[in-house]
């Protein structure tokens, strides 16, 4: 370990000096004040509700023994958290392959526009694709950090570049062949549509495998992620070293510190040969495989959902009606999405999150929003129970039939029988009786993603607080809520099951969770603020 190239640590740290300047005394008049943010209120995002926390008994309460043997019944609790109302819908999904589509157009249009504005003899000239450049080709409008930027980013392809560059949204795009601006513009969408040859029932397509979302995520604490790996890299490390001879000279509260000096003369400053402060600056010189970047994974998703299932999910039946119109027709805009993978509603998550952040930045006093997500294991059966403990079903149970005899969900009561429950396929999202959280076909309907991988022994090891598993290199994903051509076994809110995360199917959708930060008002918290003003009323400090 002697051979380690030793490396200057630069160590930074804060001097408090008191002579020069107020230091912010005269706000604070010397006392413990805080530093003030904004005001946060929560608000309720858009066509969701709030799920109170709490603890559940988790897993079949029932005595089926082969069920029980992958969901034993535990006692978790879980954190507040918002959930949709619904499945994610048709209509709800179509803004997300609408906002995509539009930006891949536009990306290619700008580029093409960048192509002309560089070769052209005259570049006062406007109109046409030029309009559509990217807005940075215009840095009489860009910040004092966005031309510094522009002037010393270097990019390690063209690809690279053209993500980091500014689409203009304020021109509108020409999607009819008769108001083509010209021939560039012609040429560049054009290119996004199949060949009039090539187009099964005589309308004009997309090529929809062009329009490609690209899914970004950090792996920070997965199983494979930077967490575990730099852990694990400093525990070999420290071995290594004691094995060496150098001696732990960690202070408290300070970086792991290990020093190996001269032969026989330990402890003494002049014989120092080496010494090494850990910190992760150095881990990641010394190991190029803890490079944050690398732990950033960048993943292209097709956005389409995959309408073919109606027809290979089902060999010898005649389901065409539904692979031709499902997803594009306003009769179905209220009805579940499907046909969707585990990765297209990761995909579709990370887009509601961007999209809502990307308002919030034009809001002085609007703070940034946690991440909209896939719900866990854990909390999609929480929420499904509707804050009955022991139900069967949301609606409690045991039986699927209200007491008029109507069936409370959409499934497959009968054998060969799918339409006794007034519905053959699916239906909107928003039909039948919500559960005790006014969440909609939690039973039912469509079988929904959640963001745990199928472990059949993960209640056995997974903590009580807030449990998920969810190993990246498991591709089985679980499906929760049974569907509409599942039996009703599959209704029951601790039923577990899996799909492979890359397999779309006709009967599987989704809904997402957004955290709820902070902690639910109480009486005890109002009446403590209320003290704590009460106490503070006669200090200095506004």
């Amino acid at each position: 370990m002697r051979k380690i190239k030793k490396i200057l640590q630069l160590v930074t740290f804060a001097v408090i000096v008191f002579s020069c300047g107020s230091g912010g005394l005269n706000k604070s008049k010397g006392e413990l004040i805080g530093v003030k943010g904004k005001k946060y209120f929560p608000e309720k995002p858009y066509g969701m509700v709030l799920i109170p926390g709490g603890s559940y008994i988790m897993g079949k309460s029932d005595d089926d023994i082969a069920s029980i043997e992958d969901a034993p019944t535990k006692t978790v609790t879980v954190r507040s958290f918002y959930m949709d109302e619904t499945e994610i819908t048709n209509s709800e999904y179509r803004q997300f392959v609408n906002w995509t589509r539009d930006s891949v157009l536009r990306t290619a249009l700008a580029i093409k526009a960048e192509e002309i504005l560089q070769s052209d003899a005259n570049p006062e000239s406007t109109g046409g694709i030029r309009e559509y450049a990217f807005i940075e080709a215009d840095t009489s409008q860009l910040s004092v950090y966005d031309k510094w930027k522009l002037e010393n980013e270097v990019y390690e392809s063209d690809d690279e570049y053209y993500a980091n560059q500014t689409l203009n949204w304020d021109v509108d795009l020409i999607l009819d062949r008769n108001d083509y601006p010209d021939n560039e513009y012609l040429e560049v969408v054009e290119s996004f549509f199949l060949a009039d040859d090539k187009v099964f029932n005589e309308r004009r397509t997309w090529d929809t495998e062009k329009f490609i979302y690209r899914h970004k995520y950090s792996d920070v604490t997965g199983s494979k992620g930077y967490m575990k790996r730099m852990q694990e890299r400093k525990d070999d490390l420290v071995n290594a070293l004691l094995e060496e001879g150098y001696i732990d000279e960690t202070t408290a509260g300070g970086f792991p510190t290990y020093t190996f000096y001269e032969d026989g003369r330990d402890l003494i400053e002049d014989a120092v040969e080496d010494r090494i402060v850990i910190t992760d600056k150095f881990m990641q010189s010394e190991f190029p495989d803890l490079d944050r970047s690398k732990f950033i994974r960048e993943v292209p998703v097709p956005i389409y959902p995959d309408t073919t299932v109606w027809i290979r999910d089902f060999k010898y039946s005649y389901n065409e009606p539904m692979h031709n119109d499902y997803f594009w027709h306003d009769a179905y805009s209220e009805y579940p999405v499907v046909g969707v993978t585990w990765f297209q509603a990761s995909a579709f998550c990370e887009w509601r999150t961007l999209t809502k952040n990307a308002y919030q930045k034009t809001k002085k006093k609007k703070s940034l929003v946690p991440k909209f997500r896939l719900p866990t294991e854990a909390e999609w059966e929480y929420a499904a129970r509707g804050g009955l403990q022991g139900g069967m079903y949301p609606w409690g149970g045991p039986y699927t039939k209200n007491d008029r005899g109507c069936f409370m969900a959409n499934f497959k009561p009968m054998r060969g029988d799918y339409a006794v429950d007034q519905a053959l396929y699916t239906v909107e999202a928003n039909a039948y009786d919500p559960n005790g959280y006014s969440l909609y076909n939690m039973a039912g309907n469509v079988s929904e993603w959640v963001n745990s991988s199928y472990e059949s022994e993960a209640y056995d090891f997974s903590i009580t607080m807030n449990p998920n598993v969810n190993k990246e290199e498991n591709n089985k994903k679980v499906v929760r809520g049974g569907s509409w051509k599942d039996v009703k076994y599959y209704l029951q809110v601790s039923s577990r099951d899996y799909e492979y995360a890359n397999q779309p199917r006709s009967y599987i959708g989704f809904r997402t969770v957004h955290e709820f930060l902070g902690a639910d008002m109480t009486a005890n918290t109002m009446t403590n603020q209320t003290i704590q003003k009460e106490n503070n009323k006669r200090s200095t400090i506004k």
